[in-house]
């Protein structure tokens, strides 16, 4: 469906009608953050007649997402039952770290020699970005400009085995990445750790660049595991 230009519009009436393409980005994108943001939780089924009326649309273009979503490990598709949310057991989110600390390592020593200085600029702007989002606790758009600013430097290894093996894990470990940051303390330590690796970047160090990209997602994981750990502890307590 092409977009209706102002001069095809009923009635004088100026219509700005969503595109296919971009009515199917927008409904990924919608059903993408409520798994992150823990709205639609592991292991649930994703109500597909509920998210329909939420979001004004028919269960094709919902469908059509969630075959997205299942392709990034975010959503199973099962045979006659409909989707639900991917669960990630502890012995699986251990393994995806350890792989996924070890491929930031590899991007950023690739990433500082590699990257052109338009692309370490733009990663620049983004960073600034998102200091501005931390500074008004906006940890959505936040978390958004953070994952790009990774996407950025993956890319900028300029090793398309090296993104595709990233791009498939990193949807399993997304709604972890996301939820390591509701923490204020550790919130404010990741933005300090940004501020180390954009300098990395910009002075084209690849042995530090790399050490700190690792250093950063096994710090947020230590974090995210230490707090689930007290958690376990306080309710076993209670009982």
């Amino acid at each position: 469906m092409a977009l209706v230009t102002p001069d095809s519009a009923p009635n004088g009436v100026t219509e700005q009608r969503i595109s296919r393409r971009s009515l199917h980005d927008e409904v990924v994108e919608r059903l993408r953050d409520l798994i992150v943001e823990g709205e639609l939780e592991p292991g649930k089924r994703v109500p597909e007649r509920v998210l329909c009326e939420r979001f004004g649309i028919s269960r094709t273009p919902l469908r059509e997402a969630l075959k997205v979503l299942a392709s990034e490990g975010l959503v199973e598709l099962l045979p006659n039952r409909g989707a639900v949310v991917a669960p990630l057991t502890a012995v699986e989110l251990d393994e995806i770290v350890e792989v996924m600390v070890a491929l930031e390592g590899l991007a950023g020593s690739l990433a500082a020699s590699r990257m052109t200085d338009a692309a370490i600029a733009e990663v620049k702007a983004l960073h600034y970005e998102m200091l501005a989002c931390h500074a008004r606790a906006d940890l959505h758009l936040y978390f958004k400009l953070n994952q790009a600013i990774h996407l950025a430097i993956i890319e900028g290894a300029g090793n398309a085995t090296l993104a595709q093996t990233y791009g498939a894990l990193n949807g399993r470990i997304r709604r972890f990445r996301y939820m390591a940051n509701l923490s204020g303390e550790r919130w404010d330590h990741a933005v300090a750790e940004h501020d180390l690796i954009l300098d990395a970047l910009v002075k084209r160090d690849s042995a530090l660049l790399s050490r700190l990209l690792a250093d950063h997602l096994r710090n947020k994981y230590q974090h995210l595991k230490q707090a689930y750990e007290a958690a376990s502890e306080t309710s076993q307590a209670a009982e």
